[in-house]
């Protein structure tokens, strides 16, 4: 490794801490948790019990739309307060390039989110104490979920990319998020040669293949699909900005 290499690596590496730690130095991700938790356990025993049925399936199927909600959550300041705080001019003069810059808030924010489900295996405890728990479909949906979270950190990314503020920011995370994630459901409404593509396309589709316990390459060439795809417009955004293209 060069030494000009040396040093964007350590200039990511610091930034990625950076990152990371404002998220736990702040109340942000105890809040986020707190409240993800809370939600995900009302909705969770508020049906499990009515089924009886040793499984997390209701779990999972409810997921993808509370880490629809989350992560945007987590990621909209991520650029976008850069933006109106005046400080991105700063960040890019320090000896990164912007695909480091792009990788270091992302995996911040999905470490952040790996984090903030940790405490969601108090279900599996729970379930597997009452009865025989499938472990198939539970190591398949938390893969699912670590994917999903990829995906949806990256949308996070780009949405702040081409923002201008947190709110703005969090609102296209949000919409593109649970456009993904809803996608699977209405597909009754398009022309029936549309429907192959739109459901490759439906988050919703590839993550309930894991929850089942179906770990398929193509729902894994997805998720990476999708996770660098955004990366690399957030990408193609802040170099148009850093070279003088539209802001």
């Amino acid at each position: 490794m060069n030494p000009k290499a040396s040093d964007r690596f350590r200039a990511g590496w610091a930034l990625f801490r950076k990152e990371l730690s404002s998220y736990f130095q702040t109340p942000v991700a105890y809040i986020a948790g707190a409240i993800f938790l809370g939600v995900t356990a009302s909705l969770f025993f508020s049906v499990f019990f009515l089924f009886d049925r040793v499984e997390l399936r209701q779990f999972f199927n409810t997921l993808p739309l509370l880490l629809a909600i989350l992560i945007p959550a987590l990621s909209m300041r991520l650029i976008a307060e850069e933006r109106r705080r005046g400080t991105w001019e700063i960040l890019t003069t320090l000896p990164v390039r912007n695909i480091e810059i792009v990788l270091a808030k992302f995996f911040a924010v999905w470490v952040t989110g790996l984090f903030l489900l940790l405490p969601t295996l108090f279900f599996v405890f729970t379930v597997s104490s009452m009865g025989s728990l499938d472990p198939g479909p539970v190591a398949g949906g938390y893969v699912g979920a670590v994917l999903l979270s990829a995906v949806y950190s990256a949308i996070g990314i780009f949405a702040s990319s081409v923002s201008r503020n947190e709110t703005t920011a969090l609102i296209a995370g949000l919409v593109l998020c649970l456009l993904f994630a809803l996608l699977n459901s209405f597909l009754v409404l398009f022309p029936a040669p549309l429907v192959p593509l739109l459901e490759y396309l439906s988050i919703g589709y590839h993550f309930a293949n894991f929850s089942q316990g179906i770990v398929d390459s193509r729902s894994i060439v997805y998720f990476l699909s999708m996770t660098a795809g955004f990366l690399m417009f957030s990408l193609y955004r802040l170099n148009l900005n850093r070279f003088g293209g539209a802001q």
